[in-house]
């Protein structure tokens, strides 16, 4: 039975689609059944109403449930409704929702069903699913723990008294030992652990199916589609398995395990597809939120079904379904297509979109559009109905106006004073460096840097180990005895903060290595004593020594003690002043907010109003800027503090603009390595060189060297950010050469726009329509 012909048992889904007045799925383009809700809270509210009411009817069944940030809000959800189930606030929860409020599930009756484990990993360290789920399902939802089947390395496969790290001490499990002939002593003792793992999995998969299968499924989908840790390509019909991932998939887990450094190396155990689909009466659900998810949920959801789209294995299952937010659900075909439907008229962003969308679809120039280019899209014969314009004036319009946001560019603001904010140390250069060099260059123009959050978590054990090291090597020198001598350590002296700068960048002028590791000694043993009070040369030794154990012994991925989390956060601070002293700024342009919500838990919370926001009102006054720029992500795309950054900078200008009574302020948002512009919602278009690029390579590797080595980076990407920041300006070039037409950059009197390469664009507001913008983002998202 297909899904758009099966009969939803769920109360829940009926009565959610009810209360929406939308279909299950809208054929011919959707294939599984789509439910898509307001906002990322509300989508773990709606999945966790429906694991109830699967959980109600299903008792002793098993049930498999995700790991990672994307089930937050389902986790505090279930966790809520169980433990109030009889107050009154949960009945009418439960009641609206269509769940029957007499039957509280019998949570001890469930065998929980573990998805997926990297391995080798140390079942005991907190970023490990092993760990993850016995303490979110396992005793957060009081299941059984002698019903669960889970996956825990630290007991497969090892001889009593052995740990992982005696038979793979380097991490690196090689699956040619399933055929090759053993070497060695070692290497036999990990061909047969590698056996026994494959024997566990066989077990696994046997056991899950004497069971039935798997009863309720929930699951996230990767950047590549992947489903528990069934990569992009893999076999519909696998079951669980050790097996290797893709770059996509090892980006993503980067954060967990410490780096992609590690990441690229651990193999996993998942269950297969096949797993997941082995039981026709599954019910299996599908969570994606954020418009960064849109592309892979639309394949998702519309594809036929291939190796290519491992969730295209849910098509078939009667009782499968995806919730998504509206972010997520933007490209799906015959929603968009039915929302152009019902809207009154076309606005001028709606318009503007969409023939930048045809001319890029059918890789023509603008003004060479023509009626039939449009009816080829699927909304292309409705739009063209509901234009009141003239097809080949509003053609010219857009394309005057595209020329007009590049021209304006060309013409750098003066007199302004610039507040350049930033959630993490490295998000304004790759956002709009090439253009910031300009703004730079005009001596009327003043500039502050703002970072909001101290980024430690981008900062690896193996980095700090380096830095500790090298502050060790310079500690006993003749030099440094005098520096400590003359209270030159001594902290939040600016004078001595800006020499250590001077220090690195005469080394990098140099091309000295040696002076541009004293300027980094400089600066962490000074960090030392503003953390530790650490003021003799005894007591820096003494630190060091701990330090170097600490680095040395703590896993990758451990939430470090607070001490060492602001010693991290300190590094990439010194980083930043480290960029603009590369520009002649002293440290005290550059202001290190360190706001308080940022603490590295796994669920971040959220900004408050004395902690987070009141410290950016104070920089506000202090500066009294003309232009403040900030990272303007649409809901769930990047990191979940460029959000809540954005949030706690919208409530300081609202209270700095009602203290002041200033409403002149422009607002610059910016995107970067996280997300990007559309054309038509960006309105300025800043054209980079290819000296603009060189300049934000080389100034990026040579001030933010924790991040050279690109240990946390974008699945798009297997490189430094500056790469990638570059890899977008060209794509962004290129849309615009098509749009436009190639002749109007080759062509060009202007010898900046002949000579650009790239594009950055830009978004700038009023305050009002800042505000506004920010608002319907914090709709969409809480």
């Amino acid at each position: 039975m297909s899904p758009s012909k099966a009969n939803i048992s769920s109360s829940v889904e009926n009565r959610f689609l009810e209360l929406t007045k939308a279909k299950p799925n809208y054929p011919p383009t959707e294939k599984i059944r789509t439910l898509i809700v307001e906002n990322f809270p509300v989508l773990g509210k709606l999945a966790a109403l429906r694991f109830i009411e699967w959980a109600q009817k299903n008792p002793g069944w098993t049930i498999s449930l995700p790991t990672g940030k994307t089930p937050e809000h389902f986790i505090k959800w279930v966790s809520y409704l169980l433990n109030n189930w009889t107050s009154k606030e949960v009945i009418n929860v439960l009641e609206e929702g269509g769940v029957a409020p007499a039957i509280k599930p019998d949570m001890h009756s469930f065998h929980f069903v573990q998805i997926d484990e990297f391995y080798p990993i140390n079942s005991s360290q907190h970023n490990s699913f092993y760990y993850y789920v016995n303490k979110f399902y396992i005793e957060g939802f009081g299941l059984d723990a002698r019903k669960a089947l889970l996956m825990n390395p630290n007991e497969i496969g090892l001889a009593k008294g052995q740990n992982l790290d005696d038979i793979w001490p380097d991490h690196i499990v090689d699956l040619a030992l399933r055929t090759r002939p053993p070497k060695n002593i070692l290497e036999e003792n990990k061909r047969r652990v590698l056996y026994a793992v494959d024997q566990f999995c066989t077990e696994y998969e046997e056991k899950i199916r004497s069971l039935g299968g798997i009863g309720f499924f929930l699951g996230g989908i990767g950047p590549d589609g992947h489903i528990g840790f069934n990569v992009k390509g893999a076999d519909h019909f696998s079951t669980t398995r050790l097996t290797k991932t893709n770059y996509e998939t090892q980006a993503a887990a980067a954060s967990d395990l410490g780096g992609i450094e590690i990441s690229r190396n651990r193999l996993v155990i998942t269950i297969g597809l096949q797993t997941i689909a082995f039981s026709p009466e599954t019910t299996a659900i599908i969570i994606a939120a954020g418009e960064a998810k849109a592309e892979i949920v639309k394949q998702a959801i519309e594809s036929e079904e291939s190796n290519q789209v491992p969730a295209s294995v849910l098509h078939d299952l009667k009782n499968s379904a995806f919730y998504i937010t509206q972010g997520a659900a933007k490209l799906l075909t015959e929603r968009t297509h039915l929302a152009l439907e019902k809207s009154d008229e076309l606005s001028n962003y709606d318009k503007m979109h969409f023939v930048t969308d045809i001319a890029l679809a059918q890789n023509k120039k603008l003004i060479a559009l023509k009626e039939p280019d449009f009816k080829e899209a699927r909304s292309g014969s409705l739009f063209l109905k509901m234009l009141q314009d003239n097809l080949n004036g509003l053609l010219n319009k857009v394309e005057k106006e595209y020329q007009k946001r590049i021209f304006k560019a060309l013409d750098a603001p003066k007199n302004q004073i610039f507040l350049h904010t930033a959630p993490h140390h490295d998000d304004i250069m790759l956002a709009y460096m090439p253009y910031l060099i300009r703004l730079m260059r005009d001596q009327s123009n003043e500039h502050f840097f703002n970072y909001l959050t101290s980024g430690f978590t981008a900062v690896t054990n193996k980095y700090m180990l380096e830095q500790t090291k090298n502050a060790n090597t310079f500690l006993n020198t003749k030099e440094f005895q005098s520096l400590i001598k003359t209270n030159y350590f001594e902290s939040e002296n600016l004078i001595f903060e800006n020499r250590d700068v001077y220090q690195y960048l005469d080394g990098l002028a140099a091309n000295d290595q040696f002076a541009m590791n004293e300027g980094a000694a400089r600066r962490f043993l000074r960090n030392l004593n503003e953390i530790y009070d650490d003021q003799k040369s005894y007591d820096l030794k003494q630190r060091i020594d701990y330090l170097t154990e600490y680095f040395g012994l703590h896993y990758p991925g451990k939430k470090d003690n607070p001490d060492v989390q602001r010693l991290k956060g300190m590094t990439r601070e010194w980083e930043a002043d480290v960029l603009w002293g590369y520009y002649g700024f002293h440290a005290e342009s550059v202001i290190h907010s360190r706001l308080g919500f940022y603490t590295g838990d796994i669920f971040t919370q959220e900004p408050e109003v004395d902690r987070d926001v009141l410290p950016i009102v104070e920089t506000l006054k202090k500066v009294n800027p003309t232009v403040v720029t900030v990272a303007l992500d649409p809901e769930g795309s990047g990191p979940d503090t460029h959000y809540k950054v954005l949030q706690a900078i919208s409530s300081a200008l609202k209270i700095y603009q009602n203290d002041t009574g200033r409403n002149d302020i422009e607002v610059w948002g910016y995107r970067n390595v996280w997300y990007r512009y559309h054309p038509a919602e960006a309105n300025l278009f800043v054209p980079v060189t290819f000296n603009g690029m060189a300049i934000l390579e080389d100034s990026f590797l040579n001030s933010f060297a924790s991040q050279a080595e690109a240990s946390f980076p974008s699945y798009e990407y297997d490189g430094p950010f500056s790469g990638l920041a570059k890899h977008i300006q060209v794509k962004q070039y290129q849309y615009m050469k098509t749009v436009l037409g190639r002749d109007f950059f080759y062509q060009n009197t202007d010898s900046r726009i002949r000579s650009a390469r790239g594009l950055v664009y830009l978004k700038v507001m009023g305050l009002e329509e800042f505000f506004k913008w920010s608002r319907d983002l914090k709709k969409s998202t809480e």
